[in-house]
């Protein structure tokens, strides 16, 4: 009987600290889908492919700072051709590590080494309606909902934007967006700036909540992810306008490329892993042109089509590969990474989105990925996320952090004098001193999938773990409150800015419909 009430209270103290045994940051690197000479020569064919086939880039400032840098061009074209002396030189002025701070310096993330850190992404179309589970338009509201929800979840940690605000203009979709990111949690906020005026209207929005231009460069809580590349080896000219500025700004940036391996990269994987690298490669040349040591991180986000078809496919074991192959490409330049995780091509939270979840966000993770995001929320390929989401792939982010934290081995751990006593017969092991030591450090015990007897299950309501985390999320929506941004910060941007969230004392649990 005393037994049970001893193992009732440690497993109560557990589950109150569970969540915190293998936090953001900790250090990956054990699985490494490539060699290291594999990584070497996808190396040396990257630089290949700069110096042989080059980047298209259409006549623009861009272009003209290539151009006075000494870079061949072939105007006809429209060809820039890279050196790789030119990569060398830019490798070794890079940043070799990145801050992302959160309103919050407890969520601060130093990206960099195999640092580990899994959060939200995207920009999903759809939501699947927590009431009435059928797929309706994205709006401002879920932004808020949505970063409600992370700022209560351990294991997810960063939000960058999940969907696109359908009810607002493109004049009002960037300040809007990043204002509503930034009320709702107080974890480190990324989101796209469209426009070069966007870039600045955001950065005096942040360099107001934190009290000036220079406390934001000190204490970065914003950064931009920018897609700057159409493969293959093409540069967007209106969006490279927008990432010379973000640069000149000096926010951080995640230089996103996104290949699909068959489509708009070759159907080899190594192949796909080429030509990424030489797009990333060729955007550390030309951000450390404009800016030597600008915050850029290395954005790989390889994809993969189904060649049957041509679609594109979100969970498969191939893009997990990839996406864990470009932590490997980080490392050896020692540069942080942005990749991805966490897609699926389900198109509701169940046994197929939880597989390919798993696989993908566990392949990058252990591989040392810095900022990984889309591990949490997603569904369909990319087009929908659903609430109760976000706190399923928060308690699988939290079991895949355990397993990047790994095994301690050292002279307690190894047991040697717990295992001869047990076998003594002096009690077993559960009722060691050491067991209840190790019960609120040594194991994640899981927040919402169920571990119950049946019995108990069934007495409980039968509920599945989707249905339990539609609860959590209704209990969060209705109860939790987000650290406020300060008054006068808030006051100054609404005169500032056309805001159209409501204040934040009227806009309370949920805003919207």
């Amino acid at each position: 009987m005393s037994r049970t009430r001893t193992r009732t209270r440690t497993r109560a103290q557990a589950d109150q600290r569970a969540t915190n045994i293998a936090p953001g940051g900790l250090p990956g690197g054990s699985y490494c889908p490539l060699s290291q000479d594999d990584v070497k020569r996808i190396h040396e064919a990257s630089l290949d492919v700069l110096e042989r086939v080059g980047i298209e880039v259409q006549p623009s400032e861009c272009r003209d700072i290539f151009q006075k840098a000494g870079v061949k061009i072939d105007p006809d074209r429209n060809r820039v051709y890279i050196p790789r002396s030119m990569v060398e030189d830019a490798l070794a002025t890079a940043r070799n590590e990145v801050l992302l701070a959160g309103r919050d310096p407890k969520h601060d993330m130093l990206l960099g080494g195999t640092r580990v850190y899994l959060g939200t992404g995207g920009a999903a179309v759809k939501v699947l309606d927590l009431e009435s589970q059928r797929a309706r338009e994205s709006v401002l509201a879920d932004i808020v909902n949505i970063g409600k929800i992370v700022d209560t979840l351990d294991n997810i940690h960063f939000y960058l934007r999940p969907v696109v605000a359908r009810d607002l203009s493109n004049e009002l979709l960037d300040q809007n967006t990043y204002y509503a990111a930034l009320i709702s949690t107080s974890k480190h906020v990324t989101g796209n700036c469209f426009t070069v005026q966007s870039v600045r209207d955001v950065v005096e929005m942040a360099s107001l909540i934190m009290g000036s231009r220079e406390a934001l460069c000190q204490r970065p809580i914003i950064s931009v992810t920018n897609c700057w590349t159409v493969s293959p080896l093409r540069y967007a000219p209106e969006t490279v306008e927008v990432l010379t500025e973000i640069v000149r700004q000096d926010i951080p940036i995640f230089t996103s490329s996104a290949p699909q391996a068959g489509a708009t990269s070759p159907a080899a994987l190594a192949g796909t892993l080429v030509q990424i690298n030489a797009e990333e490669l060729s955007g550390i040349v030309y951000t450390n042109l404009l800016k030597p040591g600008a915050p850029v991180v290395l954005g790989y986000v390889p994809s993969v089509a189904d060649l049957r078809s041509g679609s594109f496919v979100g969970g498969a074991a191939e893009f997990a590969m990839m996406n864990a192959a470009a932590a490997q490409l980080g490392q050896f330049y020692n540069l942080p990474v942005y990749n991805s995780s966490g897609l699926t091509d389900s198109k509701i939270p169940d046994v197929q989105a939880g597989y390919e979840k798993g696989i993908t966000s566990l392949a990058a993770a252990l591989a040392g990925s810095n900022y990984i995001h889309h591990s949490a929320g997603f569904l369909e390929s990319m087009l929908t996320v659903a609430y109760e989401q976000y706190v399923i792939d928060d308690d699988i982010n939290g079991a895949i952090m355990r397993m990047v934290r790994g095994i301690e081995v050292n002279s307690d751990t190894l047991s040697v004098d717990v295992i001869e006593r047990v076998c003594r017969g002096e009690g077993h092991f559960l009722g060691t001193q050491q067991s209840l030591d190790l019960m609120t450090t040594e194991y994640y015990y899981p927040h919402t999938a169920d571990r119950q007897r049946r019995d108990d299950w069934e007495l409980a309501g039968s509920l599945d773990m989707r249905e339990q985390a539609r609860r959590k999320v209704r209990h969060i929506l209705k109860n939790h409150k987000p650290m406020p941004i300060p008054p006068e910060a808030d006051k100054a941007i609404r005169e500032r800015f056309e805001i159209v969230v409501p204040k934040m004392k009227d806009w309370g649990l949920e805003i919207g419909d």
